[in-house]
């Protein structure tokens, strides 16, 4: 059984949901999302609240019926209060600046990496050591954000690299550590 198949979602005041045919719109303040849904998972609008059922109980239409259930909560959070991700650099001389629509990353490579900016996205400088990537679409947020993160991955034995705030780097003794 699904749990979080079964689960309702409650919708925000200001946003709406609407399906024709497989693919379901999400309408809010902050903008507009669209995704196809699998023909095996039905979704039913009543009110503000968004529940799915699935035709039957084999293992494939059971996890997508949790999926697709996700993924529409993810929209509406998404077109009403939005997602962030913030990125830390970590190391001696790593740095981050944001010039127009270019992000240069300086994290100990011979040149500088640019990133171009993505469409409904937004990348912020707020210091030299911090990047936050703020959008609509929980999927795009976090993409960029790995991309951003695999220039220069933590290492575990100084510490050093591009990592999500919070993450804790798991630390390694080095080879004259007892």
């Amino acid at each position: 059984m699904s749990r979080i198949g079964n689960k309702t979602i409650t919708l925000p005041a200001d946003v709406t949901v609407s399906q024709e045919g497989a693919v379901v719109t999400v309408k809010g303040p902050k903008g507009e999302l669209s995704r196809e849904i699998v023909s095996a998972i039905t979704m039913n609008v009543e009110g503000t609240e968004v529940s799915f059922t699935r035709e039957s109980d084999d293992n494939k239409t059971k996890a997508l019926h949790g999926t697709t259930r996700a993924n529409v909560a993810n929209m509406v959070e998404g077109v009403s209060e939005g997602f962030t991700k913030t990125l830390k650099l970590v190391g001696v001389g790593y740095r981050a600046a944001k010039s127009g629509s270019k992000l240069t990353l300086s994290v100990g490579y011979s040149h500088p990496v640019v990133f171009e900016d993505r469409e409904a996205l937004t990348v912020e400088v707020p210091d030299a050591l911090t990047i936050k990537i703020s959008g609509i679409s929980k999927q795009k947020v976090g993409d960029l954000a790995a991309e951003i993160r695999a220039v220069r991955s933590p290492e575990p034995y100084k510490g050093k690299g591009i990592r999500y705030e919070g993450e804790v780097v798991r630390r390694k003794e080095g080879k004259t550590g007892k």
